[in-house]
């Protein structure tokens, strides 16, 4: 059973179609990265796997099960993390706090009150907060932290929820580029190591290349190639991004280039 299967989906807002007659298959401990412009339905796609909306039309199962069905919310909170682009975080509260709110969906009533007012500190969190680089800033208050500060909050509460899937919307878009790696290399670990899926839109293609296993290019509403990382091209790119993709101008090859997988940049 694959993790996430859609069949022919298709989503619109009234009149609009922003996804149109998409088809994917990712399995269980994979790692997928989205490329492509603004507006090409990335954002949608994404939550329409977190079951936050209903496809219009087609078929779209996470583990069998149609996401946007669940209404238990154990098994939602179990199913799929979702990191937005609006994070959603409680400025008032502390780092631990904010990321212990990604448990909640699996913890009972009492022990999410006790949670709130006693100085338990979940191991989970800890771990999670220390994969996205905040250790030691566990009690700081979320509304003192600079952006990519909270940024990496909102990652390690998904973390910390720990779903069969994670599907994060431009998750490291406000981190420099060691902070991203770190960030996409904890993504990483938690697919090749404990076998969970993620899925990521991302906006900088040699990430895309780098950390994750295969990359899919979205333009209008549909897929426009599904390729192994490591196959990724210059042309695959200048198709989605109509000869203009982003952060790549000096880094990238055109296709033919053989290199090493660990440091090629994109073909």
């Amino acid at each position: 059973m694959a993790a996430v299967e859609l069949e022919h989906v298709s989503f619109r807002y009234g009149q609009a179609a922003v996804l149109d007659d998409v088809s994917l298959s990712i399995s269980r401990g994979e790692a997928v990265a989205l490329v492509g412009s603004s507006g090409a339905g990335k954002t949608t796609l994404l939550r329409l796997i977190a079951g936050m909306l209903a496809p219009t039309s087609g078929s779209l199962t996470t583990y069998g099960a149609a996401p946007h069905e669940l209404r238990d919310r154990r098994k939602r909170s179990e199913m799929v993390g979702m990191v937005q682009q609006r994070l959603d975080l409680v400025p008032q509260l502390s780092v631990r706090h904010n990321v212990e709110a990604g448990m909640l969906g699996r913890w009972s009533l009492w022990r999410s009150l006790a949670g709130l007012f006693l100085p338990i500190e979940h191991a989970g969190s800890r771990e999670a907060i220390a994969q996205v680089g905040l250790a030691g800033l566990e009690r700081e208050r979320v509304s003192r932290l600079s952006g990519g500060e909270q940024q990496r909050v909102a990652i390690a509460r998904a973390l910390a929820q720990d779903p069969k899937i994670i599907v994060a919307d431009e998750p490291v878009a406000s981190l420099d580029p060691t902070l991203a790696d770190q960030v996409l290399q904890a993504f990483r670990a938690v697919a090749s190591e404990e076998g969970k899926t993620v899925i990521a839109s991302l906006h900088t293609p040699e990430m895309a290349r780098d950390h994750f296993d295969r990359v899919v290019g979205v333009k209008s509403g549909r897929v426009a190639f599904d390729v192994p990382a490591s196959e990724l091209s210059r042309e695959m790119l200048d198709a989605v991004y109509d000869g203009q993709p982003p952060a790549v101008s000096d880094h990238v090859q055109e296709t033919g280039t053989q290199t090493s997988a660990s440091s090629a940049p994109v073909r």
